[in-house]
């Protein structure tokens, strides 16, 4: 099995099917672990001037912003203008969110305040697997988020649309840009994937857009990268996708895409972390050379 090293790398373990949030593979809310894939290593992580980290609460340790409310597994969200009326994918403008019809739950926990590795000015790592994005988490002593905790903090007590409001906005976040097709043969081809990767690329450092933060503090949480998530139904897998990367797809708060496995990997797909409060966090994951190691066994 062969590695791309990507600023911060993953293994490619699975290729194929749709790369992008489409309205085919989705679920808005309801839809926990597997293998023990090598953590990732940090050591080609190349930053800019950062922003600083947050400060960090009672309940959160520095780098990881507190989200405390109620979650509601359905809400209503009516589109009052499309950018794209054919396909119904993208929503220019929101109404105000409808009532809660159903049981709220309440959550309370930590999330990063930025994609991984969760440095202000550093480009989110992609190339990563489910499995791969579980197990860094848990080797800093966090976790990767449930789909209604990454939601929550998405959205905020208002459960707007977008993390910034009710209308669309490409300015705010790293969405809507338009790019190459990937083309999956030279992905799946360790000869030709870092050339493709390279040339499908959108990325923007980590808080690059101010106004692309969620009411409770974490940037980039639609747009970006793709953000993998658990998938809290487990059907039909443990893992799900939220955010939307930077390409024009949904890059909503609500919707999830379940239409990978815990082994696909892809140039757009990221992670962030969660961990529950007052809990103790390590900075940075295990260091082991996981490109070295996939090498190897190749």
């Amino acid at each position: 099995m062969s590695a791309v090293l990507l600023g911060v790398f993953g293994i490619v373990l699975g290729i194929g099917g749709r790369p992008d949030d489409s309205v085919g593979d989705e679920t808005d809310q309801t839809l926990t672990l597997g293998a023990q894939p090598a953590p990732l290593d940090l050591a080609n992580v190349a930053t800019t001037t950062p922003k600083p980290m947050a400060a960090g609460t009672s309940a959160c340790p520095a780098g990881m912003v507190e989200v405390q409310g109620d979650f509601c597994p359905f809400v209503e969200q009516k589109c009052l203008r499309w950018l794209d009326p054919e396909t119904k994918m993208r929503c220019a403008e929101f109404a105000p969110t409808g009532d809660c019809t159903l049981r709220t739950s309440h959550k309370h926990f930590c999330i990063d305040q930025y994609e991984y590795p969760n440095s202000p000015g550093a480009k989110p790592t992609v190339m990563v697997t489910w499995n791969q994005a579980r197990e860094t988490c848990s080797a800093e002593g966090k976790r990767l988020c449930g789909e209604g905790e990454w939601t929550l903090a998405c959205e905020g007590a208002e459960r707007l649309p977008y993390p910034y409001g009710y209308a669309r906005s490409a300015e705010a976040c790293n969405i809507d840009r338009p790019h190459p097709n990937p083309d999956e043969r030279l992905l799946a081809d360790p000869r030709t994937r870092d050339a493709e990767v390279a040339r499908l690329d959108q990325r923007d450092p980590s808080g690059a857009h101010d106004s692309c933060v969620s009411p409770f503090g974490a940037y980039d949480m639609t747009g970006n990268v793709d953000e993998w998530v658990v998938n809290e139904s487990g059907r039909p897998y443990k893992s799900g996708l939220k955010g939307g990367y930077w390409g024009p797809v949904r890059d909503r708060c609500r919707p999830m895409t379940v239409a990978h496995d815990e082994n696909f990997a892809f140039y757009q797909i990221g992670f962030r972390c969660c961990s529950e409060p007052g809990r103790a966090v390590r900075s940075a994951p295990v260091a082991r050379n996981v490109a070295a190691e996939a090498l190897a066994g190749s």
